[in-house]
Order: structure tokens, then sequence, then C-alpha cells
């Protein structure tokens, strides 16, 4: 019986390791290639160890991009903006619909989630038409503001308070003559952090790697985010393979860091109220 165990142990270790060396192989050959000139990255079989262009590449990078720190920064700037605009108002809206009874209130609800069925390339004339009006092209603004509130985060946090806080404690702060914006702070936001690390991360990521908005509203190159910049680099002629590799890896970086700094209050979101007692 222990060898039968051992052995589905080490076939579901194997399994495991496949897919994770699966999963690095991007992230290493892309760190690879920024140190190989072009012909050594389209060279068959591919490189596997650090070359001596490493320099160069990053050289060719800033030429390209002489504003790429600056897109570098943007897109921080408005990752960490929508991130927290996010936290806020969705554990705002998750908090009324989990523990307020309203008029309309699961019809509001449903039309919420029926936006999450709209595929996002139906706003882009819109969106373009809108923020040109009001004068927001080539503004952060433009980025921020429509991304401020998603229905997912509003989706993710009422399920997380409706299912992991108790109606009563609401109702004895209320009683305790605590009002609703203190009940908010002081006994919703404390209970609701693995939550919030799980939609930060995911919020964060998604605004970080956001292709299609800064297309849409961004067409001075000094106002690029960090993905359309890099797109740009590719559409000078003979795409320089190894300065879009290093700028990539320079871009990865953040979420990395990111990814290892949250990943145990992601796993404790997912996995929050999965089990109930």
């Amino acid at each position: 019986m222990r060898k039968v165990i051992g052995k589905d142990k080490l076939i579901a270790y194997g399994f495991v390791a496949v897919g994770a060396l699966i999963m690095i192989a991007p992230f290493y050959f892309m760190f690879i290639f920024s140190s190989h000139s072009n012909a050594g990255i389209l060279s068959v079989p591919p490189p596997i160890g650090l070359g001596d262009y490493l320099l160069d590449n990053f050289n060719t990078l800033l030429e390209f991009l002489p504003y790429f720190w600056h897109n570098l920064g943007l897109s921080l700037y408005i990752a960490i903006v929508v991130t927290f605009l996010n936290l806020l108002f969705c554990s705002l809206a998750g908090y009324a619909f989990a523990m307020f009874d309203f008029k309309f209130k699961n019809t509001l609800f449903i039309g919420i989630m029926a936006t999450m069925l709209l595929p996002p390339f139906l706003g882009m004339i819109p969106t373009a038409m809108i923020m040109s009006t009001i004068g927001w092209m080539n503004d952060p603004k433009a980025l921020i503001i429509p991304a401020a509130c998603g229905a997912m985060g509003i989706f993710m946090m009422r399920q997380f308070i409706s299912s992991s806080i108790p109606k009563e404690l609401v109702e004895a702060a209320r009683m305790d003559g605590c009002g609703e914006f203190k009940i908010y702070y002081r006994v919703i936001v404390p209970l609701i952090t693995p939550a919030f690390g799980t939609l930060g991360l995911i919020t964060f990521i998604g605004t970080w790697n956001n292709f299609m908005g800064p297309l849409v509203v961004m067409n001075d190159m000094k106002m690029f985010t960090v993905p359309l910049a890099l797109r740009a680099l590719q559409g000078t002629g003979q795409v320089p393979w190894g300065a879009v590799s290093i700028g990539a890896a320079i871009a990865v970086l953040p979420l990395l860091i990111l990814f290892i700094l949250a990943s145990r209050r992601l796993i404790d979101g997912l996995t929050s109220g999965a089990v109930k007692g």
C-alpha cells in the first residue's frame, strides 16, 4: 500500500515539475535573449546561456524608446492608482450588496454582472470618442477613471463579505452607534484583507499588461505605457529582439516582486470561505 502511494506522489510531483518548467521557460528565455544579438536569438537551436550583448541591447532599447523610463513610471503610476480605486470602490459596492436590502438590488447586481459578458473591443470606438470630446486623450485619467471600479471586483467583494462576515456583526456595530462608513472602516476592512490582496494583485497585473486601452487613447510616445511602447519597438523595421527582450525583462520585474510579496495573500483570498464550519 505504501509503495502505491509513493508511486502516485512521484507521478504527481513529476507532472507538477513539468508544468513548472513549461511556465518558467518563457521567462527564462526572455532574460537569456536580452543578452544576445538578433543572430544568436534566431539561431537554431536557440542559446540557453547568457551572452555578451546585454549593454548593447539596453542602449538599443533607449535609442528607439527614449522615453522608456517615463513609460515605465507612467505604467506604475496608473497601475497603482487603478488598483487603489478598485479596492476602495469595489469593497464599498460589495459591502452594500452584501449587507443592505434596497429596491432593485438584485436587478442592479445582475446588470453589473452582465457587463462582464461584453467583449472589451466593443467599447474601443465609444471610449475614443468620449475621451476626445472631454479632452482626455494622452492623459492618464483616460485609463484610470474608466477602470476605477470593475464588475469582477464588485462580485468578488460581495461574495467574500456575504460568506465571511455575519450580518449580526454589522447589526451589533449599528446598535453601538457606528455609522456605515465607520462600520466599513472599523469592521469590514480588517476582515477582508485576503480579498484585498487577491483583487489588488489581479487588478495590478491586468492594468500593467493592458494593451488595448492605451492603444485607443494614447498617441504620443511619451505617454505610452510599457506594453504599447514595447509593441512600438517591434515596428522599427528589423525588430531588435534583444532590445525587446530586455525591455520585457525590465517590465516584468515589478510583477515578479509583487507576486512574491503578495502570493500568500492571494492564496488566502482564493481559499477563504472554501470550507465553512
